[in-house]
C-alpha cells in the first residue's frame, strides 16, 4: 500500500553542552493564583497544571510556534497509509528522560494503552484515544497507531507521554499526585510543590533542544491580581499574566517592566445550568428548572449587551465572542456575520419569554406555574472582571423580568459547586487548541460525569445533544479541510442555538515582565501571539538573563530576565480557579 510521507525538519541540537563552570543561573519567578488538582497528566484538567505539562512532557507530535500546526516532538516524521487508519511515527534518535534513561517507543505505547484500557487513566484525555484500535512498537524508534476510522486530527498531538519505567511501577497511577521529583522529557521538570505557596521546576539538562539558560521556573502564589502586580513592581516576581486593562496600563509606565498584549486562545462565558445529568442520564445538582427551557436561555442571551460589556469591563482589550472557538483560530470560529448569532435586543428577549409562558408579575419579575424566574449568579470574589460584569448583567436581565442574585464566593467553592451542579449561572472559560477536536469532544454526551456528584468526566458545560454527537463524528472522519470546516461551524451553530452558555468575549492576554532582568520570551503564534498559556513550551523555552539573547531554536525573542535565589520566601493565601482545556487545557496553562 502506498503511504503519504510527511517530514518535518527538526530544530538543530546545540553543538555542545553548557560548561560545568558556567556561573549560577537565576530562576524565572512567575506570579500565579491558579488552581492545582494534581500534576497527574492522566487526570488533571485545570489550566495551571495542564499548562506546565507542556514544559514537563514532550508530546509525540508538538504544536509549531509559528502557527500551531503539527511539528517535531518526540517524533520528527510520520506517514499515513492510504486508508487513513494506520499512522506510523518515527522517534528522534538519542532522546532521553530527565533521569538519563532513553526514551523509546514503548513509553508512547504504554501511555496510550493505559488511556485506552483504563477509564480512570483517560479522565483528562480519553476522548483523544477513543478512535484508537491498537498501538504497537515494532522497534524502539517506531510507533504505529491503528485507528478504528480515519480521522482528520493528527493522533500524536496533545497527549503527554510519560516514562514507562517510572509510571508502570505505581500501583494506582491515576491517584499518583506526581508533585515532586518528577521525571519528564521537556525543558523544565517539576521539582516540588507546596500547595498555595510555590511550585518549583528545574531545568532539564537532557532536553533535546538544549538545556534552558536559566536554572528553572518558580510559580509563586498570590491571593489576587493586585498583589501580583505589586510583586512585579517590587521585583519579587518577574512575570505576570491575566492582567486587567487598568493594571496593564499602570505597568506600562513602570521602569524596568515591559507589557505585552497578545491574541489569546481563551473564551469567557456565562454557563447556564440547562439540567446537568450523568452519562447514564441521571439528573443531579440544584439548577433552577426554568433553565431547562431553551427559550429562557435564549432570552438571557438576547438581554445581554456583549459589545458594551466587553468595552466597559475589559476597556476594549477583547473582542465579542461568537462561540467557544476563539477568533484566534479564524478557520474554525464562527464569523461575526453568521446568521444564527443573536443581537442585543431586550424587546426580543421579552417576547421570547412571553411566548414561552413567562408572565410579568406585580414586582416586575416573571412567573410561570407559580414560580418566579429568579436565578443565582456565582462570581469569583477575587476576580474584578467577573464582579464588574455581574453588575451589568443584573440590571439587564431585570429589565426583561429575570431577577438575579449575586453569589460572590471563593474559587475553590466555585470549582466544587460547578462540578456538582450546584449553580444556576457562573462565569467560566476554556483555552482552546489550534485543532478544535478536543473542545468539540467535551461537548459530546459521552463526556458527561459518570457519578451523580459530577465527577468522572470532563464536560464543558454538562450539555448533551445527539445531533451534535453525530456531527462530531463526521468532522473527525472528514479529511477534506474545507468540508471539515463546514461541519465544525455547523456544530458551533447548533451549540449556540441551544444556549447552554452565553459566550461573552475573547480577551487579549495582557502580560508584563521584568525586562531589566530577563530576555528571550517567545510568542505563539509568532505574529501577535502570547507568552504564557500557549499550546507549547515556546514562551519560556529561551528565557535568559538580560543581555543573553541567543535562542536555542534560532528564533526571534522578546525581552525579559531575572536574578535571585532559586527559593524565595512567600506570603500567600488562597487560589483562583481557571478551567482549561485543555484542557488545554488554560488554561486548558
Amino acid at each position: 500500500m502506498t503511504a503519504l510521507l510527511v517530514i518535518l525538519t527538526a530544530v538543530p541540537r546545540p553543538a555542545h553542552a553548557r560548561p560545568a563552570s558556567a556561573p549560577a543561573r537565576p530562576a524565572l519567578r512567575i506570579a500565579t493564583s491558579g488552581f492545582v488538582d494534581s500534576f497527574n497528566p492522566f487526570t488533571s484538567i485545570y489550566l495551571l497544571p495542564t499548562s506546565t505539562f507542556r514544559y514537563m512532557y514532550e508530546n509525540l507530535v508538538a504544536y509549531d510556534q509559528t502557527d500551531g500546526s503539527p511539528t517535531t516532538g518526540l517524533a520528527d516524521r510520520w506517514t499515513t497509509a492510504e486508508d487513513g487508519r494506520t499512522w506510523t511515527f518515527r522517534l528522534q534518535d538519542g532522546l532521553t528522560w530527565s533521569d538519563g534513561k532513553p526514551i523509546t517507543a514503548e513509553d508512547v505505547v504504554w501511555t496510550y494503552t493505559q488511556m485506552m484500557t483504563n477509564t480512570q487513566m483517560g479522565q483528562a484525555n480519553g476522548s483523544l484515544v477513543a478512535n484508537f484500535s491498537k498501538v504497537t512498537a515494532p522497534d524502539e524508534h517506531t510507533v504505529i497507531i491503528i485507528l478504528k476510522k480515519p480521522q482528520a486530527p493528527n493522533p500524536g498531538v496533545e497527549i503527554p507521554v510519560v516514562p514507562k519505567h517510572v509510571w508502570s511501577k505505581i500501583k494506582e497511577p491515576w491517584k499518583y499526585p506526581n508533585s515532586s521529583n518528577a521525571v519528564g522529557s521537556g525543558p523544565y521538570i517539576l521539582d516540588s510543590y507546596r500547595a498555595n505557596q510555590r511550585i518549583t521546576f528545574r531545568a532539564n539538562p537532557h532536553y533535546w533542544r538544549g538545556a534552558p539558560k536559566i536554572s528553572g521556573l518558580q510559580y509563586i502564589y498570590y491571593t489576587n491580581s493586585d498583589a501580583q502586580v505589586q510583586a512585579l513592581k517590587s521585583g519579587d516576581v518577574d512575570f505576570v499574566t491575566g492582567l486587567s486593562a487598568s493594571q496593564f496600563d499602570a505597568l506600562s509606565r513602570v521602569k524596568g517592566v515591559t507589557v505585552h498584549a497578545g491574541t489569546g486562545r481563551r473564551y469567557t462565558a456565562v454557563v447556564l445550568n440547562s439540567g446537568v445529568r450523568t452519562v447514564t442520564g441521571k439528573p443531579f445538582g440544584t439548577g433552577n428548572p426554568a433553565l431547562k427551557d431553551v427559550n429562557v436561555r435564549r432570552a438571557i442571551r438576547q438581554a445581554i449587551d456583549i459589545k458594551t460589556l466587553t468595552n466597559k469591563v475589559l476597556d476594549g482589550q477583547a473582542t465579542p465572542a461568537t462561540s467557544f472557538i476563539p477568533d484566534a483560530f479564524p478557520k474554525w470560529s464562527l464569523p461575526t456575520d453568521d446568521p444564527v448569532l443573536a443581537k442585543f435586543d431586550p424587546a426580543a428577549a421579552r417576547k421570547t419569554l412571553d411566548d414561552a409562558g413567562w408572565q410579568v408579575g406585580t414586582d416586575g419579575v416573571r412567573v410561570k406555574d407559580g414560580k418566579k424566574l429568579a436565578l443565582r449568579l456565582m462570581v469569583d470574589s477575587t476576580d474584578s472582571s467577573q464582579q464588574s460584569a455581574a453588575e451589568y448583567l443584573r440590571p439587564w436581565l431585570r429589565n426583561v423580568g429575570i431577577a438575579v442574585s449575586i453569589d460572590a464566593t471563593d474559587s475553590d467553592s466555585i470549582s466544587t459547586r460547578s462540578t456538582s451542579g450546584d449553580y444556576d449561572m457562573y462565569f467560566s472559560g476554556w483555552s482552546i487548541n489550534p485543532d478544535p477536536d478536543y473542545q468539540l469532544s467535551i461537548n459530546t454526551c459521552a463526556t458527561r460525569p459518570t457519578h451523580p456528584d459530577g465527577s468522572g468526566g470532563t464536560s464543558q458545560d454538562g450539555w448533551c445533544s445527539r445531533e451534535f454527537d453525530k456531527l462530531y463524528q463526521q468532522q473527525r472522519d472528514e479529511t477534506d479541510p474545507t468540508k471539515r470546516q463546514t461541519i465544525v461551524r455547523t456544530m458551533l451553530e447548533r451549540n449556540y442555538q441551544d444556549a447552554s452558555q452565553v459566550t461573552l468575549w475573547y480577551a487579549k492576554s495582557l502580560e508584563a515582565y521584568r525586562s531589566d532582568r530577563f530576555s528571550g520570551f517567545g510568542l505563539q503564534p509568532k505574529d501577535g501571539g502570547i507568552i504564557a498559556k500557549q499550546v507549547g513550551y515556546w514562551g519560556f523555552l529561551d528565557v535568559a538573563p538580560a543581555g543573553a539573547r541567543t535562542a536555542t531554536n534560532g528564533t526571534p525573542m522578546t525581552g525579559l530576565a531575572v536574578t535571585g535565589e532559586l527559593f524565595v520566601a512567600l506570603v500567600v493565601v488562597g487560589i483562583a480557579v481557571h478551567l482549561v482545556h485543555r484542557r488545554n487545557r488554560e488554561e486548558v496553562a
